[in-house]
């Protein structure tokens, strides 16, 4: 276990959405980190009330209802408690999530997953429900994002199963040009920075302008938090330094931990 002064005297930059940072740098404050936060994309709700209130009439059509991020459960269930009173509206829906954090989200409410790949990926979720049984004609809704993959969707379909999607929130990039964390951050760069997301990581190399550093900046170690990250970094030509041993904030404070004592 990390002690509290694990990452004293250490830089590091946190690139999710400015929502979504306080938990992350609190963890990392308490080892003991200066952070600099990035708020490389915003995240908000999104939903079409038409195709909403479609979808939570015909609930109790479902046989299985997927979550690909906490994002796509916490604005869901918004939506589904300002309608209904109780969560055993969901009928008997059987619950699929991608990664831990996801099922954290979900089990918040009291409810049991049934599906979760030890690969936290939508390709392997896909898989995971493929191995249950036959998918033929079984009904499926998965709850989205703007920039989710369709890699799920095509999988499950060439099953014969029939699957609905329902987009409850958009990931945008924002504009870093004049924020005073990104001025500090080219300026004195940091011991690492550190990745949860696909988005985020398309957002930094898109924005390299804004975030070019200083000739005598230290240049940060890149740390991802799990395997569909990675794979962008890796698309994108940007150095892993570091990856989570599972896709959790946990577990990627920890994989900066043990990068940063042994650098």
């Amino acid at each position: 276990m990390a002690s509290s002064s694990s990452l004293s005297d250490r830089r590091i930059a946190v690139t999710r959405a400015r929502e979504q940072s306080p938990e992350l740098t609190a963890k990392l404050t308490a080892l003991g980190a200066e952070v600099i936060e990035l708020p490389l994309i915003s995240i908000t709700k999104e939903i079409d009330k038409h195709v909403l209130v479609d979808v939570l009439m015909e609930l109790g059509t479902y046989d299985w209802i997927v979550f690909t991020s906490a994002n796509g459960v916490r604005f869901f269930f918004e939506e589904f408690y300002r309608i209904y009173e109780d969560v055993r509206s969901l009928g008997l829906l059987r619950f699929a999530a991608v990664g831990d954090t996801t099922a954290k989200a979900i089990t918040q409410h009291h409810i049991k997953i049934e599906c979760q790949p030890k690969v936290a990926t939508a390709a392997a979720l896909a898989d995971l429900l493929i191995e249950g049984g036959s998918l033929d004609s079984a009904k499926l809704l998965i709850i989205t994002g703007n920039q989710n993959r369709d890699e799920l969707i095509i999988k499950l379909e060439a099953e014969r199963a029939i699957v609905d999607t329902l987009q409850v929130y958009k990931t945008e990039q924002t504009d870093l040009t004049n924020e005073p964390a990104a001025a500090d951050f080219r300026a004195r760069g940091a011991d690492a920075i550190l990745f949860a997301s696909s988005s985020a990581v398309q957002s930094f190399v898109d924005q390299a302008p804004a975030l070019k550093f200083a000739s005598d900046a230290k240049r940060p170690l890149a740390g991802s938090i799990g395997p569909q990250t990675s794979e962008t970094m890796k698309a994108v030509g940007l150095p892993i330094d570091f990856t989570a041993k599972t896709p959790s904030l946990d577990a990627l404070v920890d994989a900066v931990v043990k990068k940063l004592s042994n650098s």
